[in-house]
């Protein structure tokens, strides 16, 4: 797809969702870092990613925390969000900030914490009916640190069985999707440690049930766009989360660290169709901006998946499949980098004006005076953050 017409078609109807805690603070393991206009409640977030979305014009839905994102009426908060021109998305658990889930939530030896565990998500589903999220996002921090501190085998006995009653609480049209990491909080075991545990998990619960891939959650040299390819392949490729990172997890912003493997993992989602939105692959952000400004650091993030995005839809797949049907390797590879080493943004450009946005949305956001409103108007009170 090599005509600039069918690539710009392609990259219109790109969705990328934002995450609702990547507008509050963060930080290291040290010290979390205070910005002015930091949202003070779930209001405030996603009226800045609203922002995001204007300026971007393919950054439509935010995704939610639990218990993070709770407000009285979340009714009321989607009513928000759609005034603002946005949805209200995924919506993410959380059993990693509570002092009963030190040795599990959803694997616990004790009966008493893993139903808390549960009826956690059984929250989370009802907070998706109140705002038309259609994803449960089930990211486990359950693992060990010793070896022989608990039976792994019980673990996964339980953990099946935890999710086994939170599947059969979502509706015919809702996802359990359930995300995995190598390590970190945990450093031992991690119950869901790699794509291949989510997936034989998914694959026992049901068809709606699909894994999430972080980008950051691989040990180094980790191939991740063969688990993409190979998840697609298998239609259990429910969603990403788009990240960066240097040594670990680090949650920096997408491309930032290794542009080129931004490219080939789209790439490979071009490959397996999971461009077209009725594979269902949902494309999220899931970064902290701790030293950078939060609105535009997910401005520039959401330009960098859609060059790389343009850059997979410029690779010309007929002269590529020759090449590599001739078993002509240098050619092949020739004719893949040079879809990479072209420069995409005029084109990008080009399709922001022509969807009415200003061809670049970082200076558009920086003349529109809106940063310096809330850090005018968001005086007093609790600003949001890590925990809230």
């Amino acid at each position: 797809m090599n005509d600039q017409s069918a690539v710009q078609a392609t990259l219109r109807q790109q969705a990328i969702e934002l995450p609702s805690w990547a507008f509050g603070n963060s930080g290291t393991r040290f010290k979390v870092f205070a910005q002015a206009g930091v949202p003070r409640d779930p209001f405030e977030k996603v009226a800045d990613a609203a922002q995001v979305h204007a300026h971007t014009g393919v950054a439509p839905s935010v995704a939610l925390h639990i218990p993070w994102d709770l407000v009285n009426d979340m009714g009321r908060l989607r009513k928000h969000a759609e005034d603002l021109g946005v949805r209200l998305g995924t919506v993410n658990s959380n059993t990693f900030q509570d002092d009963d889930y030190k040795l599990g939530s959803l694997t616990h030896s004790e009966p008493r914490i893993r139903q808390k565990a549960i009826d956690h998500h059984y929250r989370c589903i009802d907070v998706m009916h109140a705002t038309g999220s259609k994803d449960l996002k089930i990211w486990l921090p359950d693992g060990t640190n010793y070896p022989g501190q608990a039976d792994t085998r019980a673990r996964q006995d339980r953990l099946a069985d935890s999710l086994a009653q939170i599947y059969a609480r979502l509706a015919p049209d809702q996802r359990l999707v359930l995300e995995y990491k190598i390590f970190e909080p945990y450093f031992y075991t991690m119950d869901v440690p790699d794509w291949g545990t989510s997936y034989v998990h998914c694959l026992a619960l049901g068809e709606r049930a699909v894994v999430c891939l972080d980008t950051g959650h691989h040990a180094p040299n980790t191939n991740i766009e063969f688990i993409v390819a190979q998840l697609l392949r298998l239609g259990r490729l429910g969603a990403f989360d788009f990240n960066s990172r240097f040594y670990a997890d680090d949650d920096l912003m997408v491309g930032a660290a290794d542009p080129f493997q931004l490219f080939r993992i789209m790439w490979e989602v071009r490959c397996g169709g999971g461009l077209d939105p009725v594979t269902g692959v949902t494309f999220m952000l899931d970064q902290c901006h701790n030293i950078e400004a939060k609105i535009p650091g997910q401005i520039r993030s959401v330009m960098n998946v859609q060059e790389a995005t343009a850059k997979a839809l410029l690779v010309d797949t007929e002269a590529l499949t020759k090449a590599q049907d001739a078993g002509d390797v240098l050619g092949a590879n020739e004719i893949f980098m040079d879809a990479y080493h072209t420069d995409v943004r005029p084109m990008l450009r080009d399709l922001r004006e022509a969807m009415g946005l200003a061809p670049d949305p970082v200076r558009a956001y920086a003349a529109s005076g809106y940063a310096e409103r809330i850090c005018a108007e968001r005086v007093g009170g609790a600003q949001a953050g890590w925990g809230a």
